[in-house]
C-alpha cells in the first residue's frame, strides 16, 4: 500500500485538516500556524486508521452499532468491547509502521514522546469529547510508539466515546480517528488554561489550574493544584487558591511516568504570577484566533517556556446574546423571557420573528418606539435560539431598580436574588431619568390605547374581561382570511395584517384589563391589613372563574368521562398507543364518539401545545398526541377517581364563603374598609381568574398564523422551493418573502435545523446573563454565607439529594438523583454521571476530567472538598452549590 499522506509534520495542518487529522492535530496545526509555541511532531492520519480497521475486518460490528439505539447500553458496550479488542490486536500494516518509525527517528530523534488519539468527531465547537479518547505519555522507543498507537485507534471505541457519540446521534461509521506524536515536555509545571470562566460564565477572565509535572495530574483529577483566575485585560490576579499538589507526574528518563504522591504536598506556588498573565494573555491570542473562549492544555520546560499541548472550544458556555443594544460596548443586562414563560427549549426562527413583532406593535402603539414593527424594539437579544430582554436602561434609573426587583421577586425568587447581585456590581452606574420625561411617555401612552377606560370597564363588569379579549382575538384572526386558491406570498400577507392590525388591539384590551386584577389585590390587601392570614388568601384564590386553562383542563377530564361511556371508544383507548390513535384521528378512523367528540374538544382548545408560545411547536390540532395519552390516562384510574370538576366546585363554594367572612371582617372596621372589600374582593377573584385570557389569545393567534404559513409551505414545497411544509418555521418572515421570490434558502434551513436539534440537549439555560458572560447567580451565591464543606465550584447550579459515597466505580450503581460522592474521577467514572444529580469530589480542579464532564452533563459539581468521602455517608442528603463551591450536608 502507498504511505503518501499517512504521517504528516503537524505544521502542515490547518482547521481544515479534520478530515485527516482529527480536532486535536489539526488544532495544533492551526495554533503553529497562529505562532503559538507547541511541541514539535507529527500525525498519522486517519487513513493509517483506516488500513489498520479493514484489517481488523470491523465493518460488520459497525454496522451493528450503527443501528443500535442509544438507550440500549448493553448492546453498545458489547459492540464497543469487541471492536476495541479486534483492533487493539491488529498488526500495524508494514508500510504504515515504516512510515511512523521514519518521522519518530528522524523529526523527533527518537525521544519520549506523548501519543494522544485525535478523532475525527474531537474537539468541536458544538462537542469537545473532553477525555473520551486515549492519550500515552513518556513512550520511548518504536515498539511501544506502534504499540501505543494501536491502542489509541481502540480508544476510539471505549463504551464511554461511543456512549456520547450514540447520545448525540454521531454515525459510527463516519467517525475516524489519527494519532498524534508530539516531543513529551519534561514540564517544570503545567496544567490547564480555560480563556473564559467555565463556572461563572465571564469573558476575558483566564482561569488556570497548575501543578508540578505533567499535566495529566491536573486533567485527570488526581492532584489539588493550584488555581488562579486572572482578568486578561488588566493582568490582575483575582483569585488565588493554593492546592497541596500532593500528587506528581513526571517522565522516567527510560520510558513511562512516575505518579509520586507526597505526604505533605507543597504550599508553594509553582508558577510565578508573571507566568499566570504570560499564560492568560496567550490563552487570549488562541481565543482571538479561533473567535471563541478555548479550553488549552499548557506546559512550562526547565528553562521556562510556556508551550501548548492541546486547544479546543469550551463547549459549556452559554453564548452571550446578540441585540442591536450590545453594539455599544457598555455592559448589559440581559433577562430570560424563555425561563420567565417556563420555556427552556430553544425558540424557532419564527417564534423569534413573532415576539419581535408583538413587541415591536405594543412599543409603536404607546409611543415609545417608531421602528418597523416585524424587527422589534431594540430590547431584544438571542442567544443559543432563546429569547432576552434588556433591561439595561431599567436597572440604571433608580425608580426601575426598585419596580424590577420587587416584580421580579414576586415572579421568580431565584431571577429576584439574582437581579439584587447586579445591582451591586460596581459597572452598572445609576443614570438617573428626569421624572417628567417619565410622566410624559406614561401619558402619552395611555392617552394613545385608552388604557384608563379600558381598565375602568374592567373593573365595573369583571366577568365581561374574557369575552372582550376574546372578541379581540375573533377580529385579529378575521384579518388573517385567505381565499382558497392563493400564492404564497398571499399567506404571508395575511401573516403581516394580522400582525400590523389585529395583534395591537387585542394587547391593548388584554393588558389594561388585567391590570384590574393587580389594583383589586392592592385595593384588598389594603382594606384586609391586619385582618386576615395568607392561608385565608388561598382560600379566597380557590376555583378561581374565567380561567380558560381550568375551564380546558376540567372540559379535558368530562371528554375522558364521555368517551369513557363508549365501550369501542373504551377499549381503543385503553388498547392502543396514543401515536397510533391520532395518526387514526388524522384518518377519521377512531369510533365514532371518540372521533366526534375529540374533534369538538379539538375545535376548541386544539390551538394548544406543549412551548405553546412558540410558532414553530405543533398545537394539539396538528397532533393530538398527548390528549389521547391524558384521556388513556385518565381512564385508568377507574370510574371511583376522585372528580376533578366536583372538587372544584367544592373550592369555589368554600371560597366564595371565605370572601363573604372576609368583607364582613373589614366591615367591622368601618364602613369604608368595608365597602373597599366589598368592591375588591369579588373582583379579585373574577379578574385573577382572566389572568390567563391574554396568554390563550396569543396562542390563538399563534395558531391561526401556523396555519397559514403551514398552507406556504405546502404550496412552496409542491413549488420546489422548500423541502418540507414546516421549514417555514426555520426562516423569519423576510427570509420566507426572499424564498417565495425564488431565493434558495435550502441550505441555511438544513443548518438551523441541526442548531435546533443541538440546542434540544441544552441543560442551562440562565436566568438572567451580563453581556460579559457572567451569570448573576453565581455571583450571589459566592456572596451567601451558607455553610458546609468548601471546595472549588466546578459546574453552576444546585442539586438536593441523597449521597451515594463511591470508592470504586466497578459494579457501581447511581439512582437517579443520587450525588455522587468519589475520591476522584477519570472517564471510565463517566457511565455514572447518566444518572447522577451531582458531584462532589475529593480531589481535582475546576479543568479537571470530573468538573469537565459534570458541565457536559449540566450536573452541579464541587471538586477539591478535602474529606468528602469520609465525612459524608451514603444516604445522607446533601446541598451541591456547585456556583458558590459548598456542600451542604443535614445532620
Amino acid at each position: 500500500m502507498t504511505t503518501e499522506g499517512t504521517v504528516l509534520p503537524l505544521a502542515a495542518l490547518d482547521r481544515s485538516s479534520l478530515p485527516i487529522a482529527g480536532g486535536k492535530a489539526a488544532n495544533l496545526g492551526e495554533m503553529i500556524r497562529a505562532g503559538v509555541p507547541v511541541p514539535p511532531g507529527f500525525v498519522l492520519t486517519t487513513s493509517a486508521f483506516r488500513a489498520a480497521a479493514e484489517a481488523a475486518d470491523i465493518g460488520p460490528k459497525l454496522e451493528a452499532l450503527a443501528g443500535t439505539e442509544p438507550s440500549d447500553r448493553a448492546r453498545l458496550a458489547t459492540l464497543a468491547a469487541e471492536i476495541r479488542a479486534a483492533l487493539s490486536s491488529v498488526t500495524v500494516p508494514d508500510a504504515i509502521a515504516e512510515a511512523c518509525v521514519r518521522a519518530y527517528d528522524v523529526e523527533l530523534g527518537g525521544a519520549a514522546v506523548a501519543v494522544r488519539s485525535s478523532a475525527t468527531a474531537e474537539d468541536l465547537p458544538d462537542a469537545s469529547f473532553a477525555g473520551q479518547q486515549d492519550t500515552y505519555l513518556g513512550v520511548l522507543g518504536k515498539e511501544a510508539l506502534l504499540d501505543a498507537v494501536r491502542r489509541c485507534w481502540a480508544s476510539l471505541f471505549t463504551e464511554r466515546a461511543v456512549v456520547y457519540r450514540a447520545d448525540r446521534s454521531i454515525d459510527p461509521r463516519d467517525v475516524s480517528l489519527a494519532v498524534v506524536v508530539q516531543r513529551l515536555v519534561h514540564a517544570r509545571a503545567a496544567g490547564v488554561l480555560f480563556t473564559a470562566n467555565p463556572v461563572t460564565g465571564r469573558r476575558r477572565e483566564a482561569v488556570i489550574d497548575a501543578a508540578p509535572g505533567l499535566g495529566e495530574a491536573v486533567v485527570s483529577g488526581a492532584t489539588n493544584p493550584d488555581h488562579l483566575e486572572v482578568r486578561v485585560d488588566t493582568g490582575e490576579i483575582v483569585t488565588r487558591r493554593l492546592g497541596d499538589k500532593r500528587v506528581v507526574i513526571e517522565a522516567l528518563p527510560g520510558g513511562g511516568t512516575r505518579h509520586e504522591e507526597r505526604a505533605d504536598g507543597s504550599a508553594e506556588a509553582c508558577i510565578s504570577d508573571a507566568e499566570a498573565r504570560a499564560l492568560a494573555a496567550m490563552g487570549a491570542r488562541v481565543e482571538a484566533h479561533y473567535g471563541a473562549p478555548q479550553d488549552i492544555e499548557w506546559a512550562i520546560d526547565p528553562e521556562g517556556k510556556i508551550l501548548l499541548v492541546q486547544s479546543r472550544p469550551i463547549t459549556t458556555l452559554f453564548p452571550i446574546p446578540v441585540g442591536p443594544l450590545s453594539k455599544d460596548g457598555d455592559l448589559r443586562v440581559l433577562f430570560s423571557f424563555n425561563v420567565a414563560q417556563g420555556v427552556f427549549r430553544p425558540f424557532s426562527p419564527m417564534g423569534l420573528q413573532f415576539w419581535r413583532a408583538f413587541a415591536g406593535v405594543a412599543s409603536r402603539g404607546l409611543g415609545l418606539w417608531d421602528g418597523e414593527p416585524l424587527d422589534g424594539p431594540p430590547i431584544y437579544a438571542v442567544g443559543a435560539s432563546r429569547l432576552f430582554l434588556d433591561i439595561t436602561a431599567i436597572l440604571r434609573d433608580p425608580l426601575g431598580r426598585r419596580v424590577a426587583a420587587f416584580a421580579l421577586s414576586r415572579m421568580e425568587a431565584r431571577s429576584g436574588v439574582a437581579v439584587r447581585a447586579v445591582l451591586d456590581d460596581e459597572r452598572l452606574g445609576v443614570v438617573e431619568t428626569p421624572r417628567w420625561r417619565i410622566a410624559r411617555a406614561a401619558f402619552r401612552a395611555l392617552a394613545r390605547t385608552r388604557a384608563p377606560v379600558t381598565l375602568a370597564r374592567a373593573l365595573r363588569e369583571p366577568d365581561a374581561v374574557p369575552g372582550r379579549i376574546s372578541a379581540k382575538v375573533d377580529a385579529a384572526i378575521a384579518v388573517g382570511e385567505v381565499p382558497g386558491g392563493s400564492p404564497p406570498s398571499a399567506y404571508l400577507d395575511a401573516v403581516e395584517r394580522m400582525i400590523r392590525e389585529g395583534v395591537a388591539p387585542f394587547l391593548f384590551t388584554a393588558i389594561p384589563s388585567i391590570v384590574g386584577a393587580l389594583v383589586s389585590m392592592l385595593l384588598f390587601r389594603r382594606a384586609l391589613s391586619g385582618l386576615m392570614t395568607e392561608d385565608e388568601v388561598h382560600t379566597l384564590l380557590r376555583s378561581l372563574p374565567n380561567n380558560p386553562t381550568t375551564e380546558m383542563d376540567l372540559e379535558l377530564w368530562s371528554l375522558s368521562r364521555r368517551v369513557g361511556a363508549d365501550p369501542a371508544s373504551r377499549s381503543v383507548l385503553g388498547e392502543e398507543a396514543p401515536a397510533a390513535l391520532a395518526k387514526r384521528y388524522a384518518d377519521r378512523s377512531l369510533p365514532a364518539v371518540l372521533q366526534r367528540e375529540l374533534g369538538a374538544f379539538l375545535a376548541r382548545w386544539g390551538a394548544r401545545g406543549v412551548a405553546e408560545i412558540d410558532i414553530g411547536v405543533p398545537r394539539w390540532r396538528d397532533d393530538p398526541t398527548h390528549i389521547l395519552g391524558s384521556l388513556a390516562n385518565y381512564l385508568s384510574l377507574g370510574d371511583d377517581a376522585s372528580p376533578p370538576d366536583v372538587a372544584f366546585e367544592r373550592g369555589a363554594r368554600e371560597a366564595e364563603r371565605k370572601a363573604e367572612e372576609l368583607v364582613e371582617r373589614a366591615r367591622e372596621k368601618g364602613a369604608l374598609r368595608g365597602g373597599v372589600a366589598r368592591f375588591a374582593v369579588p373582583r379579585v377573584r373574577r379578574l385573577l381568574g382572566a389572568r390567563e385570557a391574554p396568554k390563550f389569545g396569543i396562542v390563538r393567534i399563534l395558531a391561526h398564523a401556523r396555519s397559514l404559513l403551514l398552507q406556504a409551505g405546502r404550496l412552496l414545497v409542491q413549488e420546489g422551493k422548500l423541502a418540507a411544509e414546516d421549514d417555514v418555521f426555520l426562516l423569519d418572515l423576510r427570509e420566507l418573502r426572499a424564498v417565495t421570490g425564488g431565493t434558495d434558502l435550502r441550505a441555511l434551513v438544513a443548518e438551523r435545523r441541526r442548531m435546533i436539534t443541538q440546542e434540544l440537549g441544552r441543560k442551562h439555560v440562565p436566568r438572567i446573563l451580563l453581556s460579559d458572560g457572567m451569570e448573576p447567580e453565581t455571583m450571589a451565591a459566592a456572596a451567601s454565607g451558607e455553610g458546609g464543606l468548601s471546595g472549588t465550584p466546578a459546574s453552576a447550579g444546585r442539586v438536593t439529594g441523597k449521597a451515594r459515597v463511591v470508592l470504586d466505580p466497578v459494579g457501581a450503581k447511581i439512582e437517579p438523583g443520587e450525588i455522587l460522592v468519589a475520591p476522584s474521577t477519570d472517564p471510565g467514572w463517566t457511565p455514572l454521571f447518566l444518572t447522577a444529580g451531582g458531584l462532589v469530589m475529593e480531589m481535582g480542579g475546576s479543568m479537571s476530567h470530573g468538573a469537565v464532564v459534570a458541565r457536559e452533563y449540566g450536573i452541579p459539581a464541587v471538586v477539591g472538598v478535602a474529606g468528602a468521602t469520609a465525612r459524608i455517608t451514603t444516604g445522607q442528603r446533601i446541598t451541591v452549590d456547585g456556583g458558590a463551591g459548598r456542600v451542604g450536608v443535614e445532620a
